[in-house]
């Protein structure tokens, strides 16, 4: 699909959501699942932001499972801080960063809602997209525009 970021290619596996890629991916059957993953990032980018609950099923340790659980409970135009992230999510401060930057399901798994303004750590370009700490800003900012009452 397109969207303001880029291309963006939505993969599904066993009825799951396994991924979201920068750029135009692989070819796949148009499901009832990939139609509704699209038509919520349409409406995300439209505004329309809410917490994502579409099934989802990211590879990785059971630590970054853990943390991104606790990424899909982070409201919608609020940042939680990396050490209290790490600290609410059960993980370490570590995992919290790894999660982060190898989170295959951006903006569905809102790992741009951790705030690691203070960890000397973190590569503002470690965010997965094409075009790192701007495509971060950018969720950012367009979540903090949809929680403002008009």
């Amino acid at each position: 699909m397109h969207s303001p970021l880029a291309p963006l290619t939505v993969s599904a596996e066993d009825g799951k959501i396994v991924a979201l890629d920068w750029g135009w991916g692989r070819d796949q059957e148009e499901t009832p699942l990939l139609n509704k993953a699209r038509s919520w990032l349409e409406a995300y980018f439209d505004g329309e932001v809410a917490l994502c609950d579409l099934p989802l099923a990211p590879y990785g340790t059971p630590e970054q499972q853990a943390a991104w659980q606790f990424m899909l409970g982070i409201p919608v135009g609020q940042q939680v801080n990396w050490r209290d992230a790490a600290h609410r999510a059960g993980v370490s401060p570590e995992t919290i960063l790894s999660a982060c930057a190898e989170n295959p399901i951006p903006i569905f798994i809102p790992c741009h809602r951790i705030d690691f303004a203070d960890c000397p750590d973190y590569d503002p370009e470690s965010y997965p997209g094409d075009e790192g700490a701007r495509d971060r800003q950018f969720l950012l900012d367009l979540e903090t525009l949809s929680a403002t009452p008009l």
